[in-house]
């Protein structure tokens, strides 16, 4: 199975190298990597082209956007502006960020389990962060969510569910839409991953809002929203985060923000999170 690899980086001179160090070193190769430098201000476009002039498969793109780090639309229209230069000869097309470091059979392990089963969609390991010279999980999502910074997904199934979504809660829309199609979203605890910036690090104050924001256009409605914000606000060990995701909802409804997903659709994804919040209460 071919894989193409789409890293959206800004800035990211500290990690890239370890990234790409980890990606040349697989077992199972890319057959091509596009890294997409996003107004980078910093060394990140040189130490890609390092790479790219010993790894043939390694590309780089230069984009210029804004320079305000909104968490989901400024790094999925990186995203797309890497997977435009790309042909269609992929199995599975990946979505990396530039601050990771991954095991070395990562994708060997990933692949196998697209092969072995036919109905799955999407894949990925777990991330963990540095804490007291330890390595543990980050633990910020269920066990069955892929984290966004690490998304492999079936051609077939990227075609479905219509590329990825340049909005905040495009890495849950994308699962909940597998879902909606009928397709497996698989995750392996085996394959831990070292994330190098915990996630969020820099999201600034307007940000705030765009969580709940992102669980309105999920479809999620009141009730859903409500339980979805006091259950992240808590992991995050920040309960007032609860308040501003509420008050993001209202805005987002107030302002009429189209939602990501079809009436037909939100309809299924209230029912899918109710079964199974209802499925950890039993």
């Amino acid at each position: 199975m071919n894989y193409y690899i789409v890293i959206p980086a800004h800035n990211e001179e500290a990690f890239i190298s370890l990234t790409l160090q980890s990606l040349i070193s697989q077992s199972n190769l890319p057959k091509k990597v596009v890294v997409v430098n996003d107004n980078s201000t910093d060394k990140t476009a040189e130490i890609v082209l390092e790479f790219a002039q010993k790894n043939p498969f390694i590309t780089l793109v230069n984009k210029t956007s804004s320079a305000i780090h909104l968490p989901g639309s400024k790094v999925i229209q990186a995203f797309h502006k890497g997977f435009e230069t790309l042909d269609d000869d992929y199995d599975i097309i990946v979505k990396l960020d530039a601050d990771l470091i991954l095991p070395d059979n990562y994708f060997a392990t990933i692949m196998e389990h697209f092969q072995k089963d036919p109905t799955i969609g999407m894949a990925g390991g777990f991330a963990y962060i540095e804490k007291n010279g330890e390595w543990i999980l980050e633990n910020l999502t269920d066990k069955d969510h892929i984290r966004g910074a690490f998304k492999a997904y079936r051609k077939e199934c990227f075609k479905q569910i219509g590329n990825l979504k340049p909005a905040m809660g495009w890495d849950t829309v994308d699962e909940l839409l597998c879902n909606f199609y009928n397709w497996k979203v698989i995750t392996d605890d085996s394959l831990i991953v070292k994330h190098l910036k915990p996630t969020g690090a820099n999201y600034n104050k307007t940000a705030r809002y765009k969580q709940g924001e992102a669980f309105y256009t999920l479809g999620y409605g009141f009730a859903i929203t409500a339980i979805a914000s006091a259950k992240l606000a808590v992991m995050k060990k920040k309960p007032l985060l609860f308040i501003d995701y509420i008050k993001g909802f209202w805005k987002a409804k107030a302002a009429k923000t189209p939602l990501l997903v079809t009436s037909e659709q939100a309809k299924f994804i209230r029912s899918y999170r109710l079964k199974k919040m209802k499925k950890k209460l039993l």
